[in-house]
């Protein structure tokens, strides 16, 4: 089956998630989550691409970065075949370590920029790994409010304020902020079909046609979605059923 051409980014800007094959955890200690940021950030001169946030979890990255001069694909070949070759010498294996296929979404808004930040700095606290972001050590939190290694943080901050202290003040407390950001995810549960989907939603909903929803007031309508998003069921089926359009749903 041929694979979906990429949707290019009009900013080329991106929300990308690499795993391990099989769920194969990638980083086994802090010297692995060291060598991968050392391995991003001897490349950026090469493929000249920015980065705004990171977050290394045991079996899978996210990144929010700009693509450079040459394709993401490229760069990710690039930044994994040297990572790879170390891990394997490391630990006398041989063979793959990434899925083979990174996944990635567009980020083409200020405030989408910002939502994808706080998701990934969220992910640790969310997982149930720590309790406050700042406390994960291989995220780019950190980055912000005391030194940074890997990230580009002007941008990021520049969205917040023009005033250094205001800008970091403002943006650590939206990082912070409790919210259902829901942005790109690796998901292995197994997807309903649409007549499943469909069904699932009259049963949730409590309505004969899934398009029903559109005239929900607005809180119970979101309330639906969410539990929907729940179940499994992603924006674009959502969407496709339901008429939402993907940017409400994908807010809510």
């Amino acid at each position: 089956m041929p694979r979906i051409a990429r949707t290019k980014s009009n900013t080329g800007i991106y929300h990308v998630v690499l795993r391990g094959i099989n769920r194969q955890r990638i980083f086994e200690d802090d010297q692995d989550n060291q060598k991968y940021l050392a391995t991003i950030k001897r490349y950026k001169k090469t493929s000249g691409y920015e980065v705004y946030a990171y977050c290394l979890m045991s079996n899978h990255i996210h990144l929010l970065m700009k693509e450079g001069i040459e394709d993401l694909g490229i760069t990710f070949r690039r930044i994994g075949a040297s990572y790879v070759y170390w891990y394997n010498w490391k630990y006398s294996r041989r063979g793959h370590l990434f899925q083979d296929r990174y996944k990635s979404e567009v980020v083409e808004t200020d405030r989408y920029f910002m939502t994808v930040m706080r998701y990934i700095h969220q992910n640790p606290t969310k997982a149930g790994i720590v309790k406050e972001i700042q406390t994960y050590p291989w995220s780019s939190y950190k980055e912000y409010t005391k030194k940074a290694e890997v990230c580009d943080t002007g941008f990021a901050l520049s969205l917040f304020s023009t005033n250094p202290k205001n800008a970091l003040y403002l943006w650590e407390k939206f990082n912070r902020e409790n919210n259902n950001d829901n942005c790109l995810e690796y998901d292995d549960r197994a997807r309903l079909n649409d007549l499943e989907a469909a069904e699932l939603i009259r049963d949730i909903a409590g309505v004969k046609s899934p398009g029903e929803i559109q005239n929900f007031e607005k809180y119970k309508r979101n309330n639906v979605i969410k539990k929907l998003k729940r179940k499994g069921l992603s924006i674009r089926q959502i969407e496709r059923l339901t008429g939402v359009s993907f940017g409400v749903i994908r807010g809510i």
